[in-house]
């Protein structure tokens, strides 16, 4: 491709490796970037860093500018705030603005990152679809209406918009959500956990998946990007396996856990501060979820990772960086 490509998120985990294989394609790469530490690091992998807010839309305008694909990676992810109203503005906000600057700067194609927690939301018992739906998290409330808002946008404004929703994404670079629990586990300071299914895909996978939806994905069609579902008591012993050291955890009940991890967080937010443990973390690991990832894979034309790979190349990248003791996993 001739014209440059824009990437919002390089700065982060997904958009970070998104930017890799970009580069790795022989794509040039604008990367919209909110400061200079981040504009460094990416003018460092080989990109062209643009110094903007995704809430800015004449700052979108600007670096979309000659750009015909534009990646919209950025997001905000993550649980236990005192305050969700962030969630709503980066994930909505932000999204709607991209889709809205895309129109204005002529792009013909947004590869858009949803999430497959978008998959979980339900309408209220008794009600029609399109009725008012249950969320597990602020999170997954605000990736459900950004999705919502962009797919209905898009094609009004006249941009094709392909909209990727992956799972768990797991692997070397990641150190949040549920990499806690498996850094955790590889440095024996893991005792407890809620036991139920969860889906998981390797980094690797996810950003193939990206530079592939760009010339083969259908716009307006979801394509949930999931390699392995494991029970979370499996995937725990498979990455003792692979760590050579397991040990038993005491797997709690979903409600006493869920109860516990409440009353925690409203400590938290009476305090103002974010909780390391609350209901909606707690309720959404106990939840589970299983995403079947093969449709997507058949259709864009990849391969899942083995998720004892994935897990092998994590640890080792927790060890070379400090996060998992050197030793500790075969202690």
């Amino acid at each position: 491709m001739s014209a440059p490509v824009l990437l919002t998120g390089a700065g982060g985990f997904v958009g970070g490796a998104v930017l890799e294989r970009l580069l790795g394609a022989g794509f040039e790469v604008r990367a919209l970037v909110r400061g200079p530490e981040t504009a460094t690091r990416v003018g460092c992998a080989g990109a062209q860093p643009v110094i903007g807010d995704i809430l800015d839309g004449d700052d979108l305008v600007t670096a979309m500018r000659g750009c015909e694909l534009v990646f919209h990676v950025a997001g905000l992810n993550k649980m236990c705030l005192p305050d969700p109203a962030p969630l709503m503005r980066t994930n909505v906000d932000g999204s709607v603005s991209v889709v809205r600057a895309a129109a204005r700067a002529g792009v013909r194609r947004i590869v858009y990152t949803s999430s497959a927690a978008t998959l979980d939301s339900a309408p209220e018992p008794g009600r029609p679809d399109g009725g008012p739906h249950r969320f597990l998290s602020e999170y997954a409330r605000s990736k459900y209406e950004a999705e919502r808002q962009v797919l209905e946008l898009a094609p009004r404004l006249g941009v094709e918009l392909v909209c990727l929703n992956p799972a768990s994404v797991q692997g070397p670079g990641r150190t949040t959500g549920t990499a806690r629990w498996l850094i955790r586990y590889a440095n024996g300071r893991l005792h407890w956990l809620v036991d139920a299914p969860v889906s998981l895909v390797d980094i690797v996978d996810c950003a193939e998946a990206h530079l592939l939806a760009a010339t083969r994905g259908e716009p307006l069609h979801p394509y949930v990007i999931s390699g392995s579902t494991q029970r979370i008591s499996e995937m725990v012993h498979t990455l003792g396996t692979v760590a050579g050291r397991t040990y038993p955890l005491r797997f709690l009940p979903a409600g006493p856990a869920v109860a516990a991890a409440s009353v925690a967080g409203f400590g938290f937010r009476a305090a103002g501060r974010r909780a390391p443990v609350c209901r909606e973390m707690l309720r959404t690991l106990a939840h589970g979820h299983a995403y079947d990832g093969a449709p997507a894979a058949r259709e864009l034309g990849f391969t899942y990772t083995p998720l004892e790979e994935t897990l092998r190349r994590a640890l080792a990248w927790y060890i070379e960086n400090g996060h998992v003791r050197a030793g500790a996993a075969a202690a």
